[in-house]
């Protein structure tokens, strides 16, 4: 993913493989709270070892003991990899957001991006594609875009 929200305002692409990777997540009152993306298996913590959540584990209760919350992270663009490890941009709708899950342990906060199946024709890219969500802001506002994610 790529986010505009910096202090600079200039874009900022997030790649997970970062230690220090952060979602922008839309809070109820319009602002956008930088929240660390999952956990990777070197970082110290309690929550899963993965920035990824499955729709079906959610649904299974698997992710019921760290309190989860669904939340939306606002982004330009996401990015995956295909097979051979080629880079796919695709662009969200101006109304879209991609849905995520923020869960807690004790004093970690984590927020993990909900995946499904891929939409039709896309299925030789990756077999996992982000949940998109038509995005809805606070009291009519308008939301400013975060611009991309990455693998």
């Amino acid at each position: 993913m790529s986010g505009r929200y910096t202090d600079s305002g200039k874009p900022v692409k997030v790649y997970f493989p970062n230690p220090k990777a952060a979602l922008p997540v839309l809070q109820a009152d319009g602002l956008v709270e930088w929240l660390p993306w999952g956990r990777r298996k070197e970082q110290e913590g309690h929550l899963p070892a993965t920035g990824w959540v499955r729709v079906d584990s959610i649904s299974a209760g698997k992710w019921s003991r760290f309190h989860p919350r669904d939340v939306r992270i606002v982004a330009e663009r996401f990015m995956e990899k295909d097979p051979a490890g080629v880079s796919h941009w695709f662009d969200l709708e101006g109304d879209q957001t991609i849905e995520g899950l923020l869960v807690v342990a004790g004093e970690e906060r984590r927020v993990y991006v909900v995946t499904s199946l891929p939409p039709r024709g896309c299925e030789s890219i990756h077999g996992r594609w982000p949940v998109l969500l038509p995005e809805v802001m606070p009291d009519g506002m308008e939301a400013a875009r975060a611009p991309a994610l990455g693998k």
